[in-house]
């Protein structure tokens, strides 16, 4: 395994997963341009484009309209993927301690004003008899993510998600991220960050356990 150079991947024993090996495969290719009408926002572009005063026709702008319509394809390429999809292939382990992923990097929408939101997700899981390829868990995060989104709803979805794929006995999911919503528009407070928490199985009943997974995230540092 070969994770992303911010991405440190933890487990709470010396126990080497490695099945856990040459998970980190490209991301597919998606043919998420087939489901959006990129010519219907183009025009709904140039429309905004008019109603506050600039001319969608000038030199620094006509293709503005087409460019939003390809970042739109790309940041909502989620609505049209399946993440359970990147859940399927686990394999068979004895091993019953926690495993964590931190720091996965990602970029996602606030649904409310259509502004970006970015961040980190930390995923860690204790396995009932079935591991996942660690890479798996930062291609779930991104296909959540590339959706029209609020964090409280991302973070427990990706909580749910490998709680009913995986069979664990325990997920949780932690999201910091800093919302543009808010940093440069409104309040605008600069510095900000929401974070979001979804614990399941036993990480929600046991103290001990969930501890033990928020000193494995964030040791010395505090969220």
């Amino acid at each position: 395994m070969q994770p992303a150079a911010n991405n440190r991947a933890t487990s709470s024993s010396a126990t080497d997963l490695g099945s856990l090996a040459g998970e980190q495969d490209p991301l597919p290719t998606s043919n998420v341009k087939n489901f959006v009408d990129e010519a219907r926002i183009e025009r709904a572009v140039r429309e905004i484009l008019s109603a506050v005063g600039e001319n969608p026709d000038r030199e620094g702008l006509k293709e503005t309209p087409a460019r939003v319509a390809r970042m739109y394809a790309e940041m909502f390429s989620g609505l049209h993927e399946d993440p359970r999809i990147h859940l399927q292939k686990f394999f068979t382990e004895q091993y019953d301690e926690v495993v964590l992923v931190r720091d996965i990097s990602f970029n996602s929408m606030c649904e409310h004003h259509m502004l970006p939101f970015m961040g980190l997700a930390h995923i860690g899981y204790m396995p009932n008899g079935r591991v996942i390829g660690l890479s798996k868990l930062a291609r779930v995060v991104e296909v959540v993510a590339r959706r029209p989104q609020v964090q409280e709803r991302m973070t427990e979805t990706i909580a749910n998600l490998l709680l009913e794929e995986l069979e664990a006995k325990g997920v949780a999911v932690i999201i910091e991220a800093t919302h543009t919503c808010m940093t440069i528009r409104g309040i605008r407070k600069p510095g900000s960050l929401c974070v979001t928490s979804a614990m399941k199985g036993i990480f929600r009943s046991n103290l001990s356990s969930r501890s033990e997974m928020m000193n494995l995230i964030y040791g010395g540092r505090r969220p």
